[in-house]
């Protein structure tokens, strides 16, 4: 007997390689938990349409997914077995949004990196960017002036700066003093900015306390720095946080626990070691 949990799942570099291709062992450890009465959903950077895909793939329908972020999370809206029986994307609804004025942050990031791309996603999920790029899920977007980025409230802001580093964009946010808004640097070249004090983990934190999760029955996984919010919501609540064995150093710190890396696994051996720890404590309690 296995002990349910509130599992919440990074997809890049936690589910899925470079390739987009599963981790070895993750479906079959997802479904276990999944088949154990475990609540599994992700908690990612990528917007709810280019993640809803992943919950089809894997056989998931939670009651809530948590996308962007943090900055949305969506909601079923019809039974489990409704859900699996259609695609996730038509069962879902936009539950809980943060949005907020990019202006000022548009003005001080287009001084500093004037030939960046860049893409904005309002508070209704239509994207609004510079320039097409193929890492980008922009199908009914829309292609517009810079200046128009700024004409309505904004979930997120995503930065591609080509050329630049990692410390680049660190002076770079340090010198524009952005300081009313969450940011993560992403890959090299990457910086997603989301509304001031909003991450994965005050969306998950919301889906917990709706749900009634008890707080010590929380795990999570991811290997980015924008994870570190949401690990430290899990160490804070007393749950388990896990990096990726490839993890930056930063966010391994931020971790209860480390495993190895993706390409390995990693994500599966934390999952079944889950399932280990939870099946001992079942097992003292019957006893």
């Amino acid at each position: 007997m296995t002990s349910p949990w509130l599992i919440g799942l990074d997809v890049d570099g936690t589910i899925i390689l470079q390739t987009e291709e599963m981790s070895p062992g993750v479906p079959e450890a997802i479904a276990h938990l999944r088949d154990s009465g475990s609540e599994v959903t992700l908690a990612t950077g990528r917007s709810w349409m280019a993640t809803h895909p992943f919950l089809d793939l894997l056989g998931l329908r939670p009651e809530f997914v948590v996308s962007s972020n943090g900055a949305v999370t969506m909601r079923r809206t019809v039974s489990v077995d409704e859900a699996l029986a259609s695609p996730a994307a038509a069962s879902y609804e936009r539950w809980h949004v943060e949005t907020f004025d990019p202006t000022v942050v548009l003005e001080l990031l287009g001084e500093h990196l004037p030939q960046a791309q860049y893409m904005v996603e309002l508070g209704s999920g239509k994207r609004l960017f510079t320039e097409h790029l193929d890492d980008w899920t922009l199908d009914g977007g829309r292609q517009v002036t810079f200046a128009e980025l700024s004409h309505e409230p904004v979930s997120r802001v995503v930065v591609v700066a080509p050329g630049h580093d990692e410390a680049d964009f660190h002076r770079i946010v340090e010198q524009a003093g952005l300081n009313d808004v969450s940011y993560a640097i992403g890959w090299t070249a990457w910086l997603d900015i989301a509304p001031y004090g909003v991450d994965k983990g005050t969306a998950l934190e919301r889906v917990r306390d709706h749900l009634g999760w008890n707080p010590h029955q929380v795990f999570v996984a991811g290997d980015g720095r924008n994870d570190i919010g949401m690990f430290e919501w899990s160490s804070r609540v007393g749950g388990h946080a896990i990096a990726m064995g490839q993890a930056p150093d930063e966010v391994k710190a931020a971790a209860t626990g480390v495993t190895v890396e993706v390409e390995r696994g990693g994500l599966a051996l934390a999952l079944r070691a889950l399932v280990d720890v939870s099946a001992e404590a079942s097992a003292a309690s019957v006893d």
